[in-house]
């Protein structure tokens, strides 16, 4: 099978270079993610950019654990469930979080299940999501905002889960132990 180009900083397009060393800056390598995506500047840019703008989101780092997460699991991405295993660390997110969100096993607190259970919904029925669910997402606390963060998060996820379906990409070395 061919896969997608995995670029250097030299090798990729001239309007994605700046943005290779704004990951080479921000993450101290280019994961593969982001030299895959550099084959399109566009592409790699926008996931940069929502990349960015959902991790400043009101989510604190569980709640948007909880949400990449649920994305990268139900999407069976093979590359992002580690990636985010390993920042999930970093963002001081527990063990028990990790583990449950990995193993679809039950979270630790009855919000962040139905934060996973509403992100489930909104990816497994294309947006679409009853009134019950929506019911249970506010009486859990949250609100309005809440709901189209999900859809910022998921618009990130289905740039990165769907790339690594298509380019087989390659684990970083600093993820291979969440593997």
């Amino acid at each position: 099978m061919t896969k997608l180009k995995t670029h250097t900083v030299d090798s990729a397009p001239e309007a994605s270079k700046p943005l290779l060393d704004n990951s080479l800056k921000a993450f101290g390598m280019v994961p593969n993610l982001h030299a895959v995506l550099a084959s399109s500047p566009e592409t790699l840019k926008a996931y940069q950019v929502l990349h960015e703008l959902f991790s400043n989101s009101s989510f604190d780092a569980d709640e948007l654990t909880v949400v990449w997460q649920t994305i990268n699991v139900e999407h069976e991405c093979g590359y992002c469930v580690p990636a985010h295993t390993g920042i999930a660390h970093s963002m001081k997110v527990s063990e028990e979080i990790i583990n449950a969100l990995r193993n679809k096993t039950p979270l630790p607190t009855e919000k962040l299940e139905v934060l996973r259970d509403t992100t489930l919904a909104i990816v497994r029925n294309r947006g679409h999501i009853d009134g019950a669910e929506l019911e249970r997402f506010f009486a859990a606390g949250y609100g309005d905002q809440q709901v189209l963060e999900i859809i910022l998060g998921l618009s990130q996820k289905v740039i990165s889960n769907y790339t690594n379906h298509i380019a087989e990409t390659e684990l970083d070395a600093p993820f291979k132990q969440f593997a």
